[in-house]
């Protein structure tokens, strides 16, 4: 007889190349797919046919004790004769039946809908921007009432911060919305149609502003000095200390560090890591005695930087470059930017090529020769990332760039 499903099994089960599943026994089974998303199914046979129903949320959003609590309910329906997916069939056609009349009850039935067919990460990204975004406009609007220059204003307020990315998918969201108000009945109109005719274009991809070496002296005081959210403060600083990107920064996890080592482990395939290479990124000190005080805050939660709203969730992207844009610095400087600052400055300085390169996790380290790959030049990356630590503290000090390229370079690295 198979071993019991665990809890620990269940939080355990890393994504493979392909889907796979769990038996939880009486045809409960964990289904876990290869971009680490977790599905409860329920498998049972009706007459000759083989079935399979969804049992509640995504792990770990439904528990394995809820799951298995929501399996014997289906069994107990299948003992009576009932079909438990025809149940199911006609809760929904009665539910058709149901007229949303605020915005806020067609957007929650929208997004139970459609999140069945997203990855756990697409469905969380989309509940944080309506939560934040666009519901605490709209909820209690009537979906008749609601007209195209309001949810323009909305759209422009996300502009405003320079979310472009955000502004696009929130202007698909509200269209989808109503598309789907409009089949089910609940409304008429569709002020979300013309959206795109007052969308304010974006930087290009590559056009991620950023100040010259001899402007970084007024930002790192301008950070040091913010009033603002401290954990937006040392997401910051972590940005720029080891030049990793800012979707990777903000969803840094405690299990990822090893604070006694000075190092900073993201594992292939991590969400956020562009084309999901694995990278180590060693620490100065400067990042390992702010993480211990960053840990008294937050340690007891799974990410460093935790969500303002939910601890549960990591810090949203838009709050780096929300405190740049709080400090004046507007069309000049960007969290994505401080990549480019960190690759000019090391390479001004006179660093190998190959070290910079590594240290942006440029290429995948499993497909480059040997050397490169085992140690990953973590020895003089080391000293690299210390220098480059000092030498933005001096500049914050106010002391001349040019004075300071003394101090610091490859020598004895």
């Amino acid at each position: 007889m198979a071993a019991r499903l665990t809890d620990v099994a269940v939080r355990n089960a890393r994504p493979r190349a392909k889907k796979y599943r769990l038996s939880a026994g009486g045809g409960l089974n964990l289904l876990v797919m290869p971009d680490g998303a977790k599905y409860w199914r329920f498998r049972y046979r009706s007459g000759k046919k083989q079935k399979e129903l969804s049992v509640g949320e995504p792990y770990p959003q439904t528990s394995l004790r809820q799951a298995e609590a929501e399996a014997g309910r289906l069994r107990t329906e299948l003992l009576q004769g009932t079909d438990p997916a025809e149940g199911r069939l006609v809760a929904r056609l009665a539910g058709r039946e149901k007229i949303a009349g605020d915005f806020g009850e067609a957007a929650e039935s929208w997004f139970a809908f459609r999140s069945r067919a997203w990855s756990a990460k697409s469905s969380g990204q989309v509940r944080d921007y309506l939560d934040k975004d666009i519901l605490p406009k709209l909820a209690r609007r009537p979906l008749d009432r609601i007209n195209a220059p309001e949810l323009g204003a909305i759209v422009s307020d996300i502009e405003d911060r320079e979310a472009f990315d955000v502004a696009k998918k929130a202007r698909q969201w509200l269209k989808s919305i109503y598309s789907y108000s409009r089949a089910k009945g609940w409304t008429t109109t569709d002020p979300a149609k013309d959206l795109d005719a007052v969308a304010v274009k974006g930087p290009g991809v590559q056009n991620y502003p950023h100040v010259p070496i001899e402007e970084l002296g007024p930002l790192m005081r301008g950070i040091d000095t913010y009033s603002g959210s401290f954990l937006v403060r040392s997401c910051a600083w972590m940005t720029l200390w080891t030049a990793n990107r800012p979707g990777v920064t903000r969803m840094l996890r405690w299990k990822e560090l090893d604070l006694d080592d000075a190092l900073w482990t993201i594992q292939r395939d991590r969400e956020g890591m562009k084309r999901g290479y694995f990278h180590m990124t060693p620490l100065p000190k400067q990042a390992v005695a702010l993480l211990r005080e960053v840990h008294k805050r937050t340690g007891s939660y799974e990410y460093v930087f935790i969500g303002r709203n939910d601890p549960s969730k990591s810090l949203s992207d838009g709050a780096v470059n929300g405190m740049l844009l709080a400090l004046g610095y507007r069309g000049k400087q960007t969290g994505a930017g401080f990549r480019h600052v960190v690759s000019t400055a090391l390479n001004e300085l006179g660093y190998e090529t190959d070290w910079v390169e590594r240290q942006l996790a440029h290429g995948d380290p499993d497909k480059i020769r040997g050397t490169y790959n085992k140690a990953m030049y973590l020895k003089p990356r080391r000293k690299m990332v210390q220098d480059w630590a000092d030498y933005l503290d001096a500049l914050k000090r106010g002391e001349d760039p040019k004075d300071v390229l003394d101090k610091v370079g490859p020598e004895g690295a």
